[in-house]
């Protein structure tokens, strides 16, 4: 799950837990979707897996609903879809320190690479979460790259603008980080540009924080400025969020 409710005409029930889930309101949209149905329990699973992302808690109940969802699963796009949210999962709890399950992470992308065939709607999100597990978790930003690559295509192919806003950022935070500022720069507006235009706010200050370190001053601090008023206003979510919001230290360039 990446864009859903976001169009004219989707479901109303799509388009409440949008709004619910673009707020920070994991848990409440969870509550409005059916858990006996596969596809139901799935998106449930997903949403309260993204919670324990930028969150860092409700991890116990990420894992009740993954495990339904799982058992629910009978069609290969079923089970490839709830192993690349148990990827996800075990990601995140690597990434955050609550446990180390990377050989998981691994294990379970994986698999859902085995299920999920190249083309696939499902296989950008897949691409884009394995490019997250070689940057962050391998260290390997080639790898990470061509994944996020993969994935910004098929997430053009198959459009979904809440996972093309998360390839710019990530394609651009690498950017960044071989000093090339003005591809880094487009990208950081690229994803700011979707996020505001979608309404997705839990996404939007992690954007603003993004672009503001390729900005000179004084434009540098009115977006951090901004980023820290939605972060203040949805409750310090993302939780990572304020380490990239302190204030430079004196003397070093944002840009």
């Amino acid at each position: 799950m990446s864009g859903n409710g976001t169009t004219p005409g989707d479901d109303p029930l799509q388009t409440a837990v949008w709004r619910l889930r673009s707020r920070a309101c994991w848990a409440d949209a969870a509550a409005l979707l059916p858990v006996d149905t596969p596809a139901g329990a799935l998106q449930r699973a997903s949403l309260l897996v993204e919670r324990c992302l930028y969150t860092e808690r409700g991890w116990q109940e990420a894992e009740d609903a993954l495990r339904t969802a799982e058992a629910l699963a009978h069609t290969d796009d079923e089970r490839g879809a709830a192993a690349c949210e148990r990827g996800q999962l075990a990601y995140a709890a690597t990434l955050h320190r609550v446990r180390d399950r990377a050989d998981e992470a691994r294990a379970a992308l994986g698999r859902a690479a085995a299920l999920i065939p190249p083309g696939a709607v499902g296989r950008a999100l897949l691409d884009f979460r394995r490019g997250l597990l070689a940057e962050n978790l391998t260290h390997a930003p080639q790898a990470a790259r061509a994944a996020y690559r993969r994935a910004h295509a098929g997430a053009t192919a198959h459009p979904d603008p809440l996972l093309l806003s998360f390839t710019w950022r990530h394609l651009a935070g690498l950017a960044l980080r071989d000093g090339e500022l003005s591809e880094a720069r487009h990208g950081f507006a690229e994803s700011l540009r979707i996020l505001e235009e979608l309404g997705y706010l839990v996404g939007t200050a992690p954007a603003l924080a993004s672009l503001a370190q390729t900005e000179p001053e004084p434009e540098a601090s009115r977006l951090r400025e901004e980023a820290g008023r939605l972060f203040r206003l949805l409750g310090g979510v993302p939780t990572w969020l304020a380490r990239q919001l302190a204030p430079p230290e004196p003397g070093v360039a944002t840009a």
